[in-house]
């Protein structure tokens, strides 16, 4: 029997509003309300809801033998609260079946593994108590934003107490080696890695709609002999939830195949579905995985450069970390709130400069005209912010004297 794993990453940024320099020392609301709002109510439409009830259904129909895996993001819970409290009380209806499993994360999907472990951890700790006052879970495996992964990450993962972490199935790491099996880290032997099998992945997330595609249309039957021709012993199927009702559109079909899939795939008789976690527990690791250089799932290069690839971004990345020290000190859940949302890796993937082959997906999640129009108005509004923390700062200070 072969593992089908399949795992949806749900997130939706914190888009800021357009903030000019004239805005700085006067204005400190940063965020677009109105676009936030009208995105997640049109996602939430098109997506989230009818997907989250089919999945239900589908639950309900297999009796348990169709499982499910997810991450949500602190920012989208946050948005689903302000926005669509209906599409949080879907998610937790999926988690109450018992068949679908919640993972942790960075809370804010940020870039924190990349800039030090505190960051990293104080993120994930927080993501953590987030699941817990939700949704009354404790995760017991972990996904890092856009699967960034390395050696040193996967060891800071396990140090936290995870036992399972996912990771791209990125052909420079691998090698001749396939994804279809289960890994060791290399720097915490205890950890299980399970690695994406990219290709299949997009078979749904990319190419599923594209007429000009050598094997369009895609049927549930197809798709399940496939999955049941791969010689390894797990099929990790990892994608953005958005796929459905986003980026694949209803009329494309795609909620017709996903109501079709778990039927295609369970009565071949040498498939199952299982959590994340359950996947680990059942396959033994075949191999270490060594990841000297961190990797991710973005981009061809399957790097980080979609994030930190150029000096627009790196200086605002290392102009945002510089701050943390003193938006501690300050123990302010107001700046807290600000710290978070700034640290959103959408906001350095605006400010890309990577075109080619990649510049079409770069362009599709871009709200800014360029990428130094992005970097000039997340520097506007970081301005403003650092002015804020120094201000906040000296006046707890004075306030110390004085006692």
């Amino acid at each position: 029997m072969k593992t089908v794993c399949l795992y949806f990453q749900v997130h939706q940024p914190w888009r800021l509003k357009t903030y000019r320099f004239f805005h700085i020392g006067k204005d400190h609301n940063y965020l677009d309300d109105l676009t936030n709002r009208a995105i997640m109510l049109k996602i939430a439409r098109e997506c989230y809801l009818p997907m989250n009830a089919l999945l239900l259904k589908l639950i309900k129909e297999n009796k348990g033998a169709f499982r499910v895996t997810f991450s949500l993001t602190g920012s989208v819970v946050e948005q689903f609260k302000a926005y669509a409290p209906e599409v949080l009380d879907s998610f937790r209806a999926l988690v109450d079946t018992g068949c679908v499993e919640l993972l942790a994360e960075t809370y804010s999907h940020s870039l924190a593994a990349l800039s030090s472990k505190e960051d990293f951890k104080d993120q994930v700790k927080k993501h953590t108590a987030m699941l817990k006052q939700e949704f009354g879970v404790k995760p017991k495996a972990f996904r890092n934003t856009e699967l960034i992964y390395s050696d040193e990450i996967g060891e800071a993962v396990g140090e936290l107490g995870f036992k399972t972490m996912l990771a791209e199935g990125a052909k420079h790491i691998l090698g001749w080696k396939s994804p279809d099996f289960v890994y060791a880290g290399a720097a915490d032997q205890s950890l299980r890695v399970l690695l994406r099998n990219y290709k299949l992945s997009d078979d749904i997330a990319f190419r599923f709609s594209n007429q000009g595609w050598d094997e369009y249309p895609l049927t549930a039957d197809k798709y399940a002999a496939w999955l049941s021709e791969s010689e390894g012993e797990v099929i990790n199927l990892f994608m953005d939830y958005e796929t459905f009702g986003e980026h694949q559109k209803a009329s494309t079909g795609i909620f017709d195949f996903m109501k079709s899939l778990p039927e295609a795939i369970l009565k071949r008789g040498d498939l199952k579905f299982a959590t994340v976690s359950e996947t680990a527990a059942e396959h033994q690791p075949v191999a270490v995985l060594h990841c000297p250089h961190v990797m991710s799932w973005a981009d061809e290069e399957r790097d980080i450069t979609a994030w930190l690839g150029n000096d627009l971004q790196n200086e605002a990345f290392s102009k945002l970390y510089a701050m943390k020290d003193k938006v501690r000190a300050l123990k302010n859940k107001d700046f807290e709130y600000v710290w978070n949302f700034m640290q959103t890796s959408d906001h350095f993937y605006y400010m890309a400069t990577k075109w080619l082959s990649d510049g079409d997906v770069h362009s599709y999640f871009n709200p800014y005209g360029s990428a130094y129009e992005a970097f000039i108005n997340y520097m506007n509004v970081l301005s403003d912010f650092q002015i804020e923390v120094e201000k906040a700062l000296a006046a707890k200070k004075s306030c110390r004297a004085k006692k």
